[in-house]
């Protein structure tokens, strides 16, 4: 895996088409999901989208673009860049959604809810969140990530705060998948053990935001050791991955951590570990 040309960094300006509609429930989840990619103007589209769902279903695009502060043309775009193949096609989601029976979220603020519906609305929450949870991922991105884990000598996985419970168990089923792979704790052993990796090695470096110093700290020294990183969180760790590999933090303030970003989160390292191992056993 040595590099012999600029290291591919996955984080399309333009989001793919999806390619058959989210299922039902998690139209929302998708727009949340892809939010954090757009433009400010773009991003206001989405936020109202998601705020105003119910409205936006029977809006025409130009009530769209009035409600966001924006143009009609900054609307089709922001559409597009969500994963639809247009305004009538998000519209048209909206419009289904409302036809779902579906739990209500949980809301902090109401106390008339007892234990066991507040589980089930959990429960009902996060399925929406994990159904949604890959509206930015790449495929083609998640494919390379697969190949150059099940081809690596070693892997490091770097995961703190709360992602450290998510990375130490990536490395746990890859050890016992018989691959050779350490998910440090310590921030200072994790730097040790990046800056002594080589170009036959994969560091696979987990984050909430990206923008984490001490995870940061040892992806630079992965990829300053030539081993391929591969990111699985948002800018700036997508600058210093080779891979990125961008899903959906859940429900929630877009500029939170969502509710299910944990279940999300280590669904897809499970995930992606099983699809490694596939990957080997086929070579």
């Amino acid at each position: 895996m040595h590099r012999t040309c600029t290291p591919f960094v996955c984080y399309p300006r333009r989001m793919r088409s999806i390619s058959s509609d989210p299922p039902v429930g998690s139209t929302l989840s998708a727009i949340r999901a892809s939010a954090p990619s757009l433009t400010p103007s773009e991003r206001r589209v989405a936020d109202v989208c998601v705020e105003q769902s119910r409205a936006v279903a029977w809006w025409s695009v130009a009530e769209l673009a009035e409600h966001a502060g924006t143009s009609t043309a900054t609307v089709t775009r922001a559409c597009q860049r969500l994963g639809f193949s247009g305004f009538q096609h998000l519209r048209t989601l909206l419009v289904r959604e409302l036809g779902a029976a579906t739990v209500p979220l949980i809301d902090p603020s109401s106390g008339c809810r007892d234990g066991a519906g507040d589980l089930q609305a959990a429960f009902a929450e996060m399925a929406t969140d994990v159904a949604g949870a890959l509206a930015p991922l790449d495929d083609g991105a998640f494919d390379r990530a697969v190949r150059v884990l099940a081809s690596a000598d070693r892997i490091l996985v770097i995961g703190n705060g709360g992602s450290g419970a998510s990375a130490a168990a990536m490395a746990v089923h890859f050890v016992l998948n018989g691959r050779t792979a350490v998910a440090p704790t310590d921030a200072v052993i994790q730097q040790m053990t990046a800056a002594h990796l080589t170009s036959r090695d994969v560091c696979l470096v987990v984050g909430d935001s990206g923008t984490d110093s001490a995870t940061l700290g040892p992806a630079e020294s992965a990829r300053a050791a030539g081993a391929t990183v591969v990111g699985v969180a948002r800018s700036p760790l997508v600058e210093l991955s080779d891979i990125s590999l961008v899903i959906g933090r859940g429900t929630g303030c877009p500029d939170e951590l969502g509710r299910s970003a944990t279940v999300v989160q280590f669904a897809f390292l499970i995930t992606l570990q099983i699809a490694v191992c596939r990957d080997g056993l086929r070579r």
